[in-house]
C-alpha cells in the first residue's frame, strides 16, 4: 500500500478491534513491523492476518493498565527487531455512564488504571527506550473529544481522557531534546466494539440516521479514519508536531452547544 512506517517497529495497544484493530493493519501495509497487545485473544487473529499478508506482527495478551505487560511489550519489542520507533497506548475501556453522584471508587480507580495509567506507562518504557537509543520516535496517546469538554462520555471516562491530553503534553516536555514526541489522539463518535451499545441500539430502533448527529458533518466515524491520522502522526510526516490533542471528531468540538437558527436570525 506505501511505505510511509517502512522500517520503522510499533507497538499497538488495544489492537484486538476498533481503532487498534484498524491501525495495526494500516501501519502493517505501510511497511511497519508491529508487536501488537490486547486484553482479548481477538490480538491473535489481527497477527495473523497481517502475517498472512506478507507483514511482520506478533501479538501478546496483556492488561495496558499493568506496568509488567507494557514493560514486556517494549521488550519484545527490541528483542524481536532490535528497535522501536512508535508507541500507540490505544486500549482504553468506557466505565459507563454513571454520574458522579452514583459511581464508586472502584469503578473511577478502574478506568483511570487503564485510560490514564496505562498511556502514562507507556510513555515511561517505550519513551525511555526511544530516548535511550537516540533515534526519536513517537508516541500516540488515545484520547478522546471527551477529554476537551463535557457531554461526550461518562464523568469517569471523561476525566480520565483529559488527564490523557495532559499527559501528552507533560510528556513531550520531559522528553526535551530526546526527538520523541508525544501526542494525543481524540476520537468523536466512533463505531468500535466500545461503542457497540450504543449502535446497536440505534440500529434496533431503526435510527441509525441519527448517530453523530451533533457534529458538522452529521455522522459517526469509522475506525480506519482515526487509523488515518495515527498514521500521521506516527510517520515523519508530522516530524514537526508534538505535544498536541488532535481532535478527530467531525467538527464536534470545534463549538459550544446552540440552537439551530434560521436565516436572518441573530445569536442571543
Amino acid at each position: 500500500m506505501g511505505d510511509r512506517l517502512q522500517g520503522k517497529v510499533a507497538i499497538i495497544t488495544g489492537a484486538g478491534s476498533g481503532i487498534g484493530r484498524a491501525s495495526a493493519l494500516l501501519f502493517a501495509a505501510e511497511g511497519a513491523k508491529l508487536v501488537l497487545g490486547d486484553k482479548t485473544d481477538a490480538v491473535r487473529d489481527v497477527a495473523k492476518a497481517i502475517v498472512a499478508s506478507g507483514g511482520q506482527a506478533t501479538a501478546f495478551q496483556m492488561d495496558a493498565g499493568v506496568e509488567a505487560d507494557v514493560a514486556h511489550l517494549v521488550a519484545a519489542a527490541q528483542a524481536a527487531y532490535g528497535r522501536l520507533d512508535v508507541a500507540f497506548a490505544n486500549a482504553g475501556i468506557a466505565g459507563g455512564m454513571a454520574s458522579i453522584f452514583e459511581a464508586t471508587p472502584e469503578l473511577w480507580t478502574e478506568v483511570l488504571r487503564v485510560n490514564l495509567i496505562g498511556p502514562w506507562l507507556m510513555v515511561k518504557h517505550a519513551g525511555k527506550a526511544m530516548a535511550d537509543a537516540g533515534h526519536g520516535g513517537s508516541i500516540i496517546c488515545t484520547a478522546s473529544v471527551a477529554g476537551i469538554r463535557s457531554g461526550a462520555g461518562g464523568p469517569a471516562y471523561s476525566a480520565s481522557k483529559a488527564g490523557v491530553i495532559n499527559l501528552a503534553m507533560v510528556s513531550a516536555q520531559q522528553l526535551c531534546e530526546t526527538g520523541v514526541r508525544v501526542n494525543a489522539l481524540c476520537p468523536g463518535l466512533t463505531e468500535t466494539g466500545m461503542t457497540a451499545p450504543t449502535f446497536n441500539y440505534a440500529k434496533d430502533k431503526g435510527v441509525t440516521h441519527k448517530l453523530g448527529r451533533l457534529n458538522p458533518l452529521r455522522r459517526a466515524a469509522q475506525p480506519e479514519e482515526l487509523a488515518n491520522v495515527a498514521l500521521f502522526l506516527a510517520s515523519d510526516q508530522s516530524s514537526y508536531v508534538n505535544g498536541q490533542a488532535i481532535a478527530v471528531d467531525g467538527g464536534l468540538s470545534s463549538s459550544h452547544p446552540v440552537t439551530r437558527q434560521l436565516p436572518g436570525q441573530t445569536a442571543v
